[in-house]
């Protein structure tokens, strides 16, 4: 049985991804170590499965027809061992997880960190990075978003936190430029934004039904890291608009003064997204029911 099931997981993980160094990517393996388990594979069943080129890989008609037996094979497997995992509510193996980089540093990182503390058989594996990943191509198990996610084909959501945004500013900054009382006052301010590839982000408020009201104040400042725009309002450099959980502590502390209050505040909500699967293994489930129960609500600061 075991020369029957071996390279069946490099060989599927290859048709999913289209190449064998994204199939490594996804199995932890070189893509050497992949094309070489596909050989063998190939030579113990005396067909070949790809027509392979210099660009891409392509199955055979023996491989089409072998691929699909294939597939329901691990599909059964994998039905298994989630209901063996749900019967012991016990997470076990790797689970691999992306996560915005402050939010994830922040927010994900300690919560995750506490779960795999409790389940000692649960291996970690957290990459922190603006980039929005590729979870099959990139062979992660779980994607944490904020924000609008658009369509992901073959992918599952759930929302599991929110975000709320309020405008803030330091008291010595306050003192020299005066308070604004509503939202055409921000065109009179100083303002610290966030920028990537040279478009800023505007601030929304949700005025009424339709879309939110998008107002962009004027700004010398303008940074691409959330963490920063805070540290530059603290220091008196401009209003700042940004999510309540970032700068809980420095209001509390008396760093940072929340502002209009009677303005209603943007709230964007935190997915997370993994694969489309029949059955979600035990520490997947795990994981998002802690990311839902303790990542940052819409609560007010």
């Amino acid at each position: 049985m075991s020369e029957v099931l071996a390279g069946v997981d490099a060989f599927v993980a290859a048709v999913d991804t289209g190449s064998f160094s994204a199939a490594g990517v996804r199995l932890g393996l070189t893509r050497s170590a992949v094309a070489k388990t596909v050989a063998r594979l190939e030579g113990r069943l005396s067909v070949r499965l790809f027509h392979r080129t210099t660009r891409a890989l392509s199955l055979t008609e023996d491989g089409q027809r072998y691929y699909e037996h294939c597939v329901r094979a691990l599909a059964e497997l994998q039905a298994g061992r989630s209901a063996l995992e749900s019967g012991r509510r016990e997470a076990t193996g790797r689970l691999r997880v992306s996560a915005p980089l402050l939010f994830g540093r922040r927010c994900v990182a300690p919560l995750l960190a506490r779960l795999a503390a409790r389940h000692p058989r649960l291996e970690l594996d957290l990459a922190l990075s603006d980039r929005l990943v590729d979870l099959v191509e990139d062979g992660f198990d779980l994607a944490i978003r904020n924000g609008e996610i658009g369509s992901g084909h073959g992918l599952m959501t759930r929302t599991v936190g929110l975000q709320r945004m309020t405008v803030c500013a330091s008291p010595a900054y306050l003192a020299v430029e005066g308070t604004p009382q509503g939202l055409d006052d921000l065109h009179r301010h100083h303002a610290v934004t966030y920028a990537r590839d040279g478009r800023v982000k505007a601030w929304e408020f949700p005025l009424g039904k339709g879309a939110p009201v998008a107002v962009t104040p004027p700004s010398r400042l303008r940074f691409d890291d959330l963490e920063a725009i805070a540290d530059a309002a603290e220091a008196g450099h401009g209003l700042a608009w940004l999510p309540c959980w970032l700068i809980r502590a420095r209001v509390h502390s008396g760093a940072l003064v929340p502002l209009l209050a009677e303005v209603p505040r943007q709230v964007f909500a935190t997915h997370a997204l993994w694969p489309a699967a029949p059955h979600m293994p035990m520490k997947l489930r795990l994981a998002l029911d802690a990311l839902a129960a303790e990542l940052p609500g819409s609560a007010e600061l």
